[in-house]
C-alpha cells in the first residue's frame, strides 16, 4: 500500500484545452491491460523535455531528445508511451522500433515524424515488439478524450501499485489557467532523473526555449529531488506541454503572474514526483530530509542524497529502530571534506513531535531512544540537519527499505 496516497477521482482531474488523451491494450507484454497511451497536442503548443543522465539511455529518449532538438520545442503533436517493454539496450533494433512508431503515429495523424515523441518503460534489454505497438494505435486514436487522464495514468503503470496523478487551477490576469499531470514509478529511482515518466499539461502558453528554462529548474525541485534505491533509470522523461488555450501567454517570464504559474507547476510537480515515493516499491514510510546551513546547494543535497540513499538508514527506517548513529555516518561520508561535525545538529520530527537527536559531535543531552522510536513509527517523518556553515538548504523525499523490496525486485519479470 502506498503511503498515505490514492489516486484522484477521474473528475478530480481538468481537462486541459488543446491535449486528448486515449488507452488502449496492445499486448505489448501482458495480455488484457491497457499498456499503451496516446497524447494528442493542438497545433501550436510549447513542449520541453528533462531526460535520463545516464548514458545507457534507452532508445526513445534519443529519439526524444532529437525530435525536440529539431522541432525547438515547439509544434509537438504527439506523444506516445509504452508500458512493458523498457526498449532500453536493445541498439540499432531499438531505435528502429522507435523511429518506426513515430513514423506510423505520424501518418496516423498526418504529421510530421519529428512531431512525435515516444516513451517506453518496463523491462530492459528485452526488444519491443514494435508490430503489436503500431497495430495498437488506431484503438488508442480512437479513445482520444480530453477527460482521459485518469485512464492514462494507469495505463502507464509498471511496478506501481496506484496510479499517479494531480490537477489544480490557478487565476492569472482574471483567466483561469489549469494544470493537469500524470507520473509513474516505484523502483528504480534517484534524481537524474529515475525510473519514472512525467507527463504534465498546461493551457497557458509558454514560449518554447522559456518553458524548456523553466522545466529544468522544476525539475531539479520535484522530479530530481526523489530517490527510492539509488539506480538511476535508463528511460526517465519528464514533459511538460503549454497550449496556450487559455489565452494567458508567458514570452520573457518577466509578465505579471509568472511567479504564481511557475510555483503551481512547480507544486504540481512535487505531488506527482512525491506520489512515486509514496508508491516506493515496498515502502512504509515518507521521509523528508530537510538539509540547511550548507555553503552551497549543491553539498546540501549530497548530504541529503547521502541519507536518502543509505540502505541502513532506510532499513532502520522501517524497523522504527532508533540506530541514529548511521544518519551521523552518512552526513561524514557525503564528500564535504571540511565539514565541522562538531556543528552539526540533526533533529526527528513527525506528527507525534519533534526532538533534537545529535549535536556537538554526538548525541544531544536531553534525547532518548524512546523519543526516537516513537517518531520513526509514524507514516511520513522529517530528518532535518543544521550544517552550520552558511545559508544554502536543500530538500529530497525517500522512503523506507522493507522485505518486499527485495521481493518485488526479485520477481519483476515474472
Amino acid at each position: 500500500m502506498p503511503v498515505n496516497y490514492q489516486t484522484p477521482a477521474p473528475d478530480a482531474l481538468h481537462p486541459v484545452a488543446g491535449i486528448r488523451l486515449g488507452v488502449a491494450a496492445a499486448g505489448i507484454r501482458k495480455k488484457d491491460r491497457n499498456d499503451l497511451t496516446v497524447i494528442a497536442v493542438d497545433a501550436g503548443a510549447s513542449v520541453a523535455g528533462v531526460f535520463t543522465q545516464n548514458r545507457f539511455c534507452a532508445a526513445p529518449v534519443q529519439v526524444c531528445r532529437a525530435h525536440l532538438l529539431e522541432q525547438g520545442n515547439a509544434d509537438i503533436r504527439a506523444l506516445v508511451i509504452n508500458t512493458g517493454i523498457a526498449n532500453a539496450g536493445t541498439g540499432e533494433q531499438g531505435l528502429s522500433a522507435s523511429n518506426t512508431t513515430c513514423e506510423t503515429l505520424a501518418t496516423l495523424l498526418n504529421v510530421k515524424a519529428s512531431q512525435i515523441l515516444p516513451f517506453s518503460t518496463g523491462v530492459i534489454l528485452e526488444p519491443l515488439p514494435v508490430d503489436r505497438l503500431v497495430a495498437g494505435l488506431p484503438a488508442a486514436i480512437a479513445n482520444l478524450a480530453d477527460n482521459h487522464w485518469h485512464a492514462a495514468a494507469h495505463a502507464i503503470m509498471t511496478t506501481d501499485t496506484v496510479a499517479k496523478a494531480a490537477s489544480r487551477q490557478i487565476v492569472i490576469g482574471g483567466k483561469v489557467v489549469t494544470l493537469t499531470g500524470v507520473s509513474k514509478g516505484a523502483g528504480m529511482i534517484k534524481p537524474n532523473m529515475a525510473t519514472m515518466l512525467g507527463f504534465m499539461g498546461t493551457d497557458a502558453g509558454v514560449a518554447p526555449q522559456l518553458l524548456a528554462d523553466t522545466l529544468k529548474a522544476v525539475a531539479d525541485e520535484s522530479f530530481n529531488a526523489i530517490t527510492v534505491d539509488g539506480d538511476t533509470s535508463t528511460n526517465d522523461s519528464f514533459v511538460a506541454i503549454a497550449t496556450g488555450k487559455s489565452g494567458v501567454q508567458f514570452t520573457t517570464g518577466q509578465e505579471a503572474g509568472w511567479a504564481e504559474f511557475v510555483a503551481a507547476l512547480t507544486a504540481l510537480a512535487q505531488e506527482l514526483a512525491q506520489a512515486i515515493v509514496r508508491d516506493g516499491e515496498g515502502a512504509t514510510k515518507l521521509m523528508t530530509i530537510a538539509v540547511s546551513g550548507g555553503n552551497a546547494r549543491d553539498e546540501c543535497r549530497a548530504v541529503a542524497y547521502a541519507v536518502g540513499h543509505s540502505p541502513l538508514v532506510k532499513t532502520a527506517f522501517f524497523a522504527s529502530d532508533p540506530n541514529l548513529g548511521r544518519i551521523l555516518a552518512a552526513i561524514g561520508y557525503a564528500g564535504i571534506t571540511d565539514l565541522n561535525v562538531d556543528n552539526i545538529r540533526v533533529w526527528l520530527a513527525s506528527q507525534s513531535g519533534e526532538t533534537l537527536v545529535a549535536e556537538h559531535g554526538g548525541r544531544a543531552a536531553a534525547y532518548t531512544e524512546d523519543q526516537g522510536a516513537a517518531i520513526m513509527a509514524d507514516a511520513e517523518i522529517t530528518v532535518r540537519i543544521d550544517l552550520a556553515r552558511g545559508n544554502a538548504q536543500a530538500t529530497i523525499w525517500t522512503c523506507d527499505l522493507s522485505y518486499d523490496y527485495v521481493k518485488i525486485n526479485a520477481d519483476y519479470r515474472s
